[in-house]
């Protein structure tokens, strides 16, 4: 029997999130040396009791919570992310350039779909999210690699030299995964006037946003005249408010593209989870102070990474921000067999540089990223003593 198979698709590599899990096959971990799990880049304990009660309201009271909704989202927390943004940033949206998704990932391919086809071209600055790329892949869409330098950082110079007349846009992420750098204003600036120069989208990916270390404004990009005509912006709400399960981001940009994107969101998902957005908007409203409190936990725990990386011998910390560090090891053995290496003998579980860089580059093999949001400070005492006494 024939079985057609998408060749993109049968390219495209599996997640590295996937991968790893199946290392632990047959596993199991004394009580005397627990996992330390910091693969994945999402909050493991449940949302906040206070949350979780109005969900229950929600669903036993609100009816609507229960049928299809809007496809571009309900209008409420369109409007009360309009809002909130609008104050956060010094700028004006509305609620029409607002749409909410079924996470952040669908935010990602939604917009990408209204901007790139196949035999296109999008720049993705490396390490890249290999969502992103993977998105690339099954879309016959060619990702461009953007390298960084040591700060992690990409060069507006380079980036330029990349653009070719398929290029179609840039996508960066701030507080960036897996690096975890914050790319500073005045470059973001830089990249979009080479966006719009060149007549071309900026995706800007601001998943990690709450937990951004710096009191002032990220950056000024909402408020340059012709935002929507250059600029896309993703958020997800499953890190602020712990809603992984509920699958709520939203993406910002002109209503003529929304149109586009509506049009996708109509084919993929009809309508955002309802009792997801309902619970967003409540979070939105009500849970401030709550993530404040998040970020400084994340800050702390950001603090004790930089500072058990001081005491390893040899291995270098190159970026370290919101819920990720990416680091180089100092061993002969290569990060993609180091790392399910690392999960036998030590009982920690990571990803290997290589899910996040092009085949072709030589650093990947050298690099590891730790996603330290999951683990409180005593546990990242734990995994540096661990990694300090290692010798593959």
């Amino acid at each position: 029997m024939p079985n057609p198979l998408n060749p993109a698709m049968a390219h495209t590599a599996a997640s590295p999130i996937v991968a790893s899990k199946s290392w632990m096959d047959g596993m199991t971990f004394p009580p005397e040396r627990p996992l330390i799990n910091v693969s994945q880049a999402a909050p493991m304990e449940a949302p906040p009791l206070p949350l979780r009660e109005e969900i229950a309201r929600i669903v036993l009271e609100d009816t609507s919570a229960h049928l299809y909704g809007p496809v571009l989202g309900l209008p409420e927390l369109r409007e009360e992310l309009a809002h909130q943004w609008s104050t956060a940033y010094h700028a004006g949206i509305s609620p029409p350039e607002v749409a909410i998704t079924s996470g952040c990932n669908e935010a990602f391919t939604a917009v990408m779909t209204t901007i790139a086809g196949p035999g296109d071209e999008v720049i993705l600055a490396t390490p890249w999210y290999f969502n992103h790329k993977m998105w690339c892949d099954m879309s016959g869409v060619h990702a461009v690699p953007l390298p960084t330098g040591d700060d992690l950082l990409p060069d507006l110079e380079t980036c330029a030299r990349l653009i070719t007349p398929r290029t179609r846009a840039i996508v960066l992420i701030t507080p960036n995964n897996p690096g975890g750098v914050e790319y500073p204003p005045e470059l973001l600036t830089k990249f979009y006037a080479l966006a719009r120069e060149h007549r071309i989208m900026l995706v800007l990916d601001e998943t990690y946003r709450d937990f951004d270390s710096r009191s002032e404004v990220p950056h000024h990009l909402f408020r340059q005249p012709d935002w929507r005509d250059t600029l896309v912006h993703l958020y997800s709400f499953s890190k602020a408010f712990r809603l992984t399960g509920h699958r709520v981001g939203a993406l910002i940009t002109g209503t003529d593209r929304m149109v586009e994107v509506e049009k996708y969101l109509d084919t993929v998902t009809i309508c955002p989870n309802q009792i997801g957005q309902r619970a967003a908007l409540w979070g939105l409203r009500n849970l401030s102070q709550w993530v404040a409190g998040e970020r400084t936990e994340i800050l702390a725990r950001r603090a004790a990474m930089i500072e058990g990386f001081k005491a390893l011998q040899g291995w270098k910390l190159l970026g370290c921000g919101a819920f990720f560090a990416y680091a180089e090891h100092p061993f002969d053995m290569p990060s993609s067999e180091f790392a399910p290496w690392l999960l036998r003998e030590a009982g920690v579980l990571l990803l290997p540089g290589t899910a996040f860089m092009p085949q072709n580059d030589p650093r990947a093999e050298r690099q590891l990223r730790i996603a330290f949001a999951n683990i409180g400070v005593p546990e990242i005492e734990t995994l540096f003593t661990r990694l300090a006494q290692i010798k593959p």
